[in-house]
């Protein structure tokens, strides 16, 4: 196990009607002025805005508010924002919804926080953030972890660009968390949410680093525990028990938890943000669920004896001693075939989409940020191998 710093500073607030108690909550900071940031109408037609409005008017905090974030969120919505909370002068950032929405927020965090840097600085790895205004959450979608994590991904359309940073700065300060606020997400992104929950711990298993048993035992009873609420959340929406399950393990599948004692680059993760950078219309969820069974069967053959271990640990398959191949395969397809059960796509046509050569060439090209950088996996993945991995999800 390598050395770790471990750093979880977000309060979490969880269970049965916390968004009532958002002003409360807000005003114990002593924070006066708030921009609500949130999605499209799913936050006021569920009646959550109006009770937000009301918690935070009854605790004497003041807010205004900018809606309109999209999935992929967008770097010209965020630059609005950021004029905005810099015209009012806002001191805490409201996020109301799930990882666009608080990804949106933590870009505008930054922004508003040092308005002399354009954010796309941060985004570019051309600067790290110093100073970011306080954010907090109201949890609508258990998927991306945002809310507890350092991440902020978003895309920019001049060049259809999708660049994250990573930093502490931007943790929410606390994120309220009511499983009951998920029970009206649809099948679709509900499937999509359990996918990118999976994916954050999974990508931090499939490591080129050493033994870490405790890690890789928190990181398979939270992939177990998702693989079966996701199976129930998708029959029953209103099952509070799975629900819960899937948000919670949201938080701690993005947090650091899962990975901790191992570096870990997320190649899956890297390639999908060029697919939705393309294709907009493309759920980051979704288009893991395409992408990850395609890097397990081009990468497999490298870390045999990891893909195995999965396989039994998470699948309860059985080990294949004389061909330990087939059960690294049969793994990869109980992963394939679980992601078709809750709805998910498995190849790109899958997703109403059928990128061109050149436009594959193109996306492999962005990943490597134009030859800048090659992926540290269990072999180098360059251009030429990320095409092979395109190719393997059509």
């Amino acid at each position: 196990m390598k050395d770790f710093e471990y750093y979880a500073p977000t309060k979490v607030f969880f269970g049965k009607g916390y968004e009532n108690k958002a002003g409360e909550i807000i005003a114990s900071y002593v924070y006066r002025k708030v921009m609500i940031h949130y999605g499209g109408g799913s936050a006021k037609r569920t009646g959550l805005l109006d009770c937000l409005e009301a918690s935070l008017a009854g605790s004497g905090v003041e807010y205004v508010e900018c809606g309109g974030v999209q999935p992929n969120p967008k770097l010209s919505l965020a630059r609005e924002a950021i004029g905005l909370c810099l015209r009012e002068k806002v001191d805490l950032i409201l996020a109301v919804g799930g990882g666009s929405v608080i990804d949106s927020a933590k870009c505008v965090a930054a922004g508003a926080a040092d308005p002399d840097t354009a954010p796309w600085r941060y985004l570019n790895r051309e600067k790290t953030v110093e100073k970011a205004l306080p954010v907090g959450v109201v949890l609508t979608i258990s998927a991306s972890g945002s809310e507890m994590s350092s991440s902020c991904v978003i895309t920019n359309e001049e060049g259809w660009l999708k660049r994250s940073f990573n930093s502490d700065l931007v943790r929410p300060l606390f994120a309220l968390c009511n499983p009951e606020l998920t029970y009206s997400v649809s099948k679709y992104q509900t499937g999509c949410g359990t996918v990118d929950i999976m994916m954050h711990t999974l990508e931090r298993y499939f490591t080129t680093d050493g033994e870490a048993p405790l890690t890789d035992r928190l990181a398979e009873g939270l992939l177990k525990e998702v693989i079966a609420a996701g199976r129930i959340a998708d029959q029953n929406p209103e099952d509070y028990d799975a629900r819960a399950t899937l948000m919670w393990a949201s938080s701690l599948s993005h947090n650091g938890l899962t990975g901790l004692g191992r570096d870990y680059f997320m190649s899956a993760h890297q390639i999908e943000h060029e697919l939705s950078g393309m294709f907009d219309q493309v759920a980051h969820g979704a288009g893991l669920s395409v992408l990850f069974p395609a890097w397990c069967r081009y990468i497999y053959r490298y870390a045999i004896d990891r893909f195995c271990q999965y396989a039994v640990r998470v699948w309860n398959l059985e080990m294949d001693y004389s061909h330990p191949e087939n059960t690294a395969l049969a793994g990869i397809q109980a992963t394939e075939d679980y992601f078709r059960s809750i709805g998910m796509p498995t190849r790109m046509k899958e997703l109403g989409i059928d990128p061109t050569k050149e436009q594959i060439e193109e996306m492999a090209e962005k990943a490597t940020f134009f030859g800048a950088r090659t992926f540290p996996d269990y072999i180098p993945l360059g251009k030429k191998e990320i095409v092979e991995i395109f190719r393997l999800a059509e």
